[in-house]
């Protein structure tokens, strides 16, 4: 995006360009562009904070070229903030924000906070079930009897509930999983 900011500054005059060319809008000259590269630089730099703010008090009088991107970055910063707000008092509370992403369909978001889970306690269970539940709702069968597997392996409690669980419902006619549910007992 930067480089779309930077490109479209052609030059460093504070003159503007004729009308005749671009039509009749300068692009990149005036005080809202050096607003907006402004708040850009604020991004690059992590301080969505004062970014924020930045674009929302250039987006009312912002030209209409630069209107759509000055909401993105303020999408941007608001979840950049979100994020940086996350601090769990432990794994299992860690775990529930981590479900309630997976509920709420940010799958992508939800992966990366069972996977954060699972770098400070390796051995966590929950975690690998709740990567099994994402694996079996975004069609990941391999992950998810990959998962699944190790989650029993570190509690074998986690093999009846996922018996019962509904959201793997996808799985059910996948020979391994069935095995996997219910070996066969030597």
């Amino acid at each position: 995006m930067m480089q779309e900011a930077r490109s479209a500054a052609p030059s460093r005059k504070k003159t503007s360009l004729p009308s005749s060319k671009g039509g009749g809008h300068s692009t990149g000259n005036g005080p809202a562009f050096q607003h907006y590269q402004a708040a850009i630089q604020l991004v690059q730099q992590g301080k969505y904070d004062k970014a924020l703010a930045a674009f929302e008090k250039l987006l009312p009088a912002a030209p209409p070229e630069i209107v759509e991107r000055c909401r993105m970055y303020i999408i941007t910063c608001q979840r950049q903030q979100e994020q940086a707000k996350l601090a769990f008092l432990t794994p299992e509370e860690h775990y529930d924000y981590a479900v309630s992403q997976l509920n709420t369909g940010y799958y992508e978001e939800a992966r990366d906070q069972f996977q954060s889970i699972l770098t400070g306690y390796p051995d966590a269970d929950y975690a690998f079930y709740g990567l099994a539940l994402l694996d079996a709702i975004t069609g990941r069968t391999q992950d998810c009897i990959k998962n699944l597997t190790r989650a029993i392996q570190l509690n074998p409690k986690n093999r009846l509930q996922a018996r019962a669980d509904n959201d793997f419902q996808s799985m059910v006619d996948d020979p391994r999983f069935t095995e996997l549910l219910y070996p066969e007992v030597p």
